[in-house]
């Protein structure tokens, strides 16, 4: 794997530093707003503008890239998006906080797109797998990592933003300083969603319920940490669990979807989600059963949209496969988009333990749809199903990465 990466560990290096510095700014923000009085709706409303810009910048930041360029276009979004997070420092008001999450996330999508893009390029069939795989463990530990920059602060509190600041700037070296050659822009559009419903219904509810969890989990989960007595240090390590747990059940799960029919073990994923987040939603100290159930919790909710992208890939031709999974990133994004505002709400009026049970209720609501699925549909034969691949939840350009989806494939029954 270390042989198929070299060639591109400036990329890895800059995801990985990028998401050092701003991967936490949700955690950050939301334990902010929480300590300065602020309703878990307010919160939510600011973590939505984040994931709204991501929507924008997935759909529109490819446009800049063809226009200038990948080293000019990643240099200006990290330089607008280092800008922002010093911003922040200047006035904590919930609206300008809200303000600023939006051009982070347009910001960060403009980067995926850059990076991604470049990653696609230099990936050959024999070394796409390693080098997604590098893509995912730089993303997942580098927003790890950076959790624990939510202990910086005391008596200066604007540490923290400018230590994400510098991270964010750094980012830039290893990108603007490579050599490999920036790739042809991107062709071909997304596969309408009504088309791609027809065709797979489990895998467009499963995406869109995937990101009401997720969106929701990332806006709130520092507030529920905060609600339940953890202080910063706990917060980080809460977090930092949830999102290493997500990593690594995503490969014990793909290889169980590549033997048995995938509708199963998404329904066994959804299934522990909901006995998960409801075991969490009764505990009311911390202590250790909260942190291993928090990774139960990251590795099976985050295996859930590779899932579903993996069994819509199994019931379209190979030439729409990937226009097909930026489909799904999209609709992804926009459930994670609604995920911060209904989580607010189910904590507002169930209290702390609003946030796992509002991951409960979406769970249990997709749970029923793919059983549902599951007995109206006939099964995918296991020998006609594509290789399941573990992919971050970033712009549609990761889509051209899945080498399964891309390559490999065969047409639907």
């Amino acid at each position: 794997m270390l042989k198929s990466i070299a060639p591109v560990q400036s990329l890895l290096l800059a995801i990985f530093m990028l998401m050092a510095g701003s991967g936490f700014m949700s955690s950050l923000l939301a334990v902010r707003l929480e300590q300065a009085g602020n309703s878990a709706l307010v919160v939510g409303a600011v973590a939505t503008g984040y994931f709204a810009g991501l929507v924008g910048g997935s759909l529109k930041a490819g446009l800049l890239v063809g226009q200038v360029g990948h080293i000019r276009a990643f240099t200006a979004f990290v330089s607008l998006l280092s800008a922002s997070t010093l911003a922040y420092a200047i006035h904590p008001h919930p609206l300008f906080w809200g303000g600023l999450r939006l051009i982070d996330g347009f910001c960060v999508a403009g980067v995926y797109v850059c990076l991604e893009s470049w990653l696609n390029e230099r990936a050959q069939g024999s070394t796409r797998g390693a080098i997604l795989a590098g893509y995912m463990i730089a993303l997942y530990v580098g927003q790890a990592v950076g959790q624990y920059l939510l202990n910086l602060g005391g008596p200066l509190p604007s540490l923290p933003f400018l230590i994400a600041s510098i991270l964010v700037s750094l980012a830039a070296i290893p990108v603007a300083l490579t050599r490999i050659a920036a790739p042809a822009p991107a062709s071909g559009k997304p596969l309408g969603i009504v088309a791609l419903y027809a065709v797979s219904p489990l895998g467009v509810a499963g995406a869109m319920i995937t990101g009401l969890m997720l969106g929701g989990f990332y806006a709130l989960g520092s507030v529920y940490g905060r609600r339940l007595g953890m202080d910063l240090s706990m917060v980080a390590l809460f977090m930092s669990t949830v999102i290493l747990g997500g990593v690594a059940l995503q490969w014990p799960l793909g290889m169980l979807s590549d033997r048995f029919d995938r509708r199963r073990v998404i329904v066994l994923a959804l299934a522990g989600t909901l006995a998960t987040s409801l075991a969490i939603a009764m505990i009311d100290t911390v202590g250790w059963p909260l942190f291993a159930l928090g990774a139960l919790f990251g590795g099976l909710s985050f295996a859930l949209y590779p899932l579903c992208v993996a069994h819509a890939n199994d019931r379209l031709p190979g030439q729409q496969r990937v226009s097909a999974s930026g489909t799904l990133v999209l609709i992804y994004s926009c459930g994670a988009a609604a995920g911060p505002l209904g989580a607010a709400s189910t904590m507002t009026v169930a209290g702390t333990s609003g946030l796992f049970l509002f991951v409960a209720a979406c769970a249990g609501a997709a749970l029923m749809f793919a059983l549902w699925r599951q007995a109206r549909a006939e099964p995918v034969p296991a020998d006609e199903q594509g290789q399941y691949q573990v992919l971050p939840r970033t712009t549609p350009m990761t889509a051209a990465l899945d080498s399964a989806g891309s390559e490999t494939g065969r047409d639907p029954p």
